[in-house]
């Protein structure tokens, strides 16, 4: 590194001087607290490994998404401050330092806490050296058979252009040499790993399963794709591209979007080197040529080391082999919603009439909701439906509901979101399906990305009297993620509800701008000033001696004019707790700033998505929950919506699990006025677990909730 210690401890003067913290050192923090799940001993290894494989995949998308997007600026030669301050040279090179401080932390876990209780756990990842004689032959016939015949070696010299070499895959760079050419003897030719193969070649004895890296059968039998010529080294490596189109989107709505959306994940294939993996020792001849090749320098390489394993994501074939099924935690079977126990005995479309339901996932099972979407695509009284849909399960019970509904004759709109991220494909084509069913099928809004998460059934009953079936939530409609996600969803056929949604479906599927909603907030027309009007509203109470009070759970706070509105309330004299999962902008505990704002992030065994937004109003709590986060992209480039509570049961069940997410002591982190985070001390206190105690709660419970 060219840096000397003294402009290092600068830049960093400089980060901790701002009363912003920077994003993407946020996440980074955030990372390490999902990299401490896999540090819990009283997990099984393979829940351990599990976490691990997580922070790996996390790591990926960081790097593909927002270390792309600040070269996006870099090689744009656009201006970028970052909220530390920092320009876009000095912030480049601390955040890939902080990375790589990561990187190692990874790595040393794995090898020097994992991997040695892999034995005692049944099984191990052994390497090629280690095998018998016996083994060895199966896995060379397994090369010659299935591999062989799959890799293509790519060379580069100058006759030959520099090949694409895929995103996030294992690749291997061999430098051979043939001492019958004397000009320009040395030449690399790159191979990649196919990724359609299992990570690992499985060998069973009668204690033990050996695990054994496809990429070490590869290197060991690299010479049959070289014949007569000298190789000097084997070199394995991966990279991560810029996959992040913020300065690419084209707003021209008259273009060809589905054409253009296609080529823009072409270009993810293609898109600039941000990272570069590669193990220990590899050939110096060959990073010189990389790193001009792909305009690297000493900051994005980052080393393995020999006795780690790059792509910590291919340990989920051991985590999910089948073998080991018996020392993986179970899922807890779902409870009953609190406002619907007789669930499974009773019409839904009866129990709406009267009551609304309040869902929290994944403790109440998402069942009711894909009861009420396939009893409507069957019941000759519904008559239409319409769904705001960003990610979906692969065999999704979801897009097979509309499907029948189509069939069945029903009119249904969707609005498909084809630009969620690493869900573009897969988005496509479920869209392409419901459209040629017959459904009236929207991909996406202009710029815009629809967040939103909205279902509205419309059904004439036998009375002819006409009821519209309304879902509000803050998590997807996907069934697989809703037993590993933390969302709430609202159930319900009030008319102010239904109303609200009527409109808004409008809004994004037509030409509509109505006046007012009455239980919505959306952006981006006015979500940003709504809430920062409800904060304001805090601060006057409390400047006028009036109780007030803000509790806020998300999953990230990055909007700089929310938080100076937090500050300024903190100031005022509200007290003020954010229950922030993932990234936090915000400074907690600076004097004369934030001394009235508590930061806690809570992770653990599920992933926390809901967002809620409390209010104390003067004793009359105003409590909004829906997709939204308090982020730039959320209030100016997003269709979301934040829809109000109104009903006291359904306002106790939030502020009861505000109240458990403050109380727990298991799984929460205290943030520090430095942007570091500490485990929350239990203080004499019994453990207290959401994840657990979410399983056992009541109406008893729920009713006696308070938060001030």
């Amino acid at each position: 590194m060219n840096e000397t210690p003294v402009s290092y401890e600068r830049i960093h003067q400089h980060v901790e001087d701002s009363n912003y913290i920077s994003r993407d050192l946020s996440w980074l923090k955030f990372n390490y607290r999902v990299l401490d799940q896999s540090r819990h001993i009283d997990r099984s290894i393979f829940d351990r490994m599990k976490f691990l494989a997580i922070t790996a995949s996390n790591l990926d998308e960081f790097c593909t998404i927002r270390l792309g997007s600040l070269y996006n600026y870099i090689d744009y030669g656009k201006e970028r401050f970052d909220y530390s301050g920092l320009r876009e040279e000095p912030f480049r090179k601390l955040l890939l330092s902080e990375t790589r401080r990561f990187y190692n932390d990874q790595n040393e876990h794995f090898t020097k806490k994992l991997k040695p209780l892999f034995q005692k756990n049944g099984f191990c990842i052994c390497s090629y050296q280690d095998l018998s004689i016996e083994h060895t032959q199966r896995v060379n016939e397994y090369f010659n058979r299935t591999i062989f015949p799959m890799l293509t070696p790519m060379v580069f010299d100058s006759y030959h252009t520099f090949p694409i070499l895929m995103n996030n895959r294992l690749l291997f760079g061999v430098v051979t040499q043939n001492p019958n050419e004397n000009q320009n003897p040395q030449k690399v030719s790159f191979i990649q790993v196919p990724h359609n193969l299992p990570r690992f070649y499985e060998l069973v004895t009668d204690d033990l399963i050996q695990f054994v890296p496809v990429e070490e059968i590869i290197r060991y039998n690299v010479y049959n794709l070289f014949r007569n010529i000298e190789i000097s080294s084997v070199n394995l490596f991966r990279i991560n591209r810029n996959g992040d189109f913020t300065l690419e989107e084209s707003e021209d709505i008259e273009s060809n979007f589905l054409e253009d959306l296609k080529r823009k994940i072409k270009t993810r294939r293609s898109g600039r080197v941000v990272r570069l993996e590669v193990e220990e020792d590899a050939d110096p001849w060959m990073m010189r040529m990389l790193k001009i090749q792909w305009d690297l320098d000493e900051h994005n390489i980052f080393y393995v080391p020999k006795d780690s394993l790059m792509d910590f994501t291919g340990l989920n074939q051991i985590i999910s082999h089948k073998d080991f099924k018996s020392s993986r935690s179970s899922m807890r079977p779902s409870i009953k919603p609190l406002n619907f126990p007789e669930h499974g005995s009773q019409d839904l479309f009866e129990v709406l009439k009267e009551r609304d339901i309040l869902l929290h996932h994944p403790y109440n099972s998402m069942e009711p909701v894909l009861e009420l979407l396939e009893k409507a695509a069957d019941d000759p009284h519904v008559l239409s439906i319409k769904i705001t849909i960003y990610r979906v399960a692969k065999e999704s019970r979801i897009t097979a509901a509309l499907l029948k509904a189509a069939e069945n004759g029903k009119h249904v709109s969707v609005l498909f979101e084809v630009k969620a991220r690493f869900d573009e494909e897969n988005n496509l084509r479920e869209a392409q399906r419901l459209q040629k069913a017959g459904c009236f099928v929207i991909y996406g809004v202009s710029s815009l990305k629809t967040h939103t998460k909205l279902l509205l059934i419309v059904r004439k009953d036998v009375d002819d009297r006409v009821y519209r079936y309304v879902h509000l939530s803050s998590g997807n409609y996907n069934e697989a993620t809703s037993r590993l996600y933390v969302d709430i969803g609202l159930l319900t056929t009030k008319e102010i509800y239904a109303n609200d949604v009527s409109d808004f479906f409008n809004v994004i599927t037509g030409h509509s701008q109505p006046s007012t909603y009455r239980n919505l907030i959306t952006s981006p027309r006015d979500m940003r000033i709504q809430l920062c009007n409800l904060v304001k509203r805090e601060a006057e109470n409390a400047r006028n001696g009036i109780p007030c009070g803000i509790v806020i759970k998300l999953n990230s706070l990055q909007d700089k004019e929310f938080i100076d509105e937090l500050y300024t309330a903190s100031q005022a004299g509200v007290n003020i707790k954010l229950i922030i999962r993932g990234m936090c902008c915000l400074r907690p505990g600076r004097k004369g700033l934030s001394e009235n704002i508590e930061v806690i992030s809570i992770v653990g065994e599920y992933l926390e998505h809901s967002r809620i937004y409390y209010f104390h109003n003067g004793g009359a709590p105003k409590i909004y929950i829906g997709s939204a986060d308090a982020m730039v992209r959320s209030f100016d480039r997003r269709i979301e919506s934040l829809f109000l509570l109104d009903e006291e049961i359904l306002t106790r069940q939030a502020i009861n699990n505000l109240r458990y997410n403050l109380k727990d002591n298991v799984n929460a982190y205290t943030m520090k006025e430095d942007g570091t985070y500490v485990i929350k001390e239990l203080n004499g206190e019994p453990p207290f677990n959401i994840h657990k105690e979410f399983f056992n709660i009541s109406k008893e419970i729920v009713m006696e909730a308070k938060l001030f």
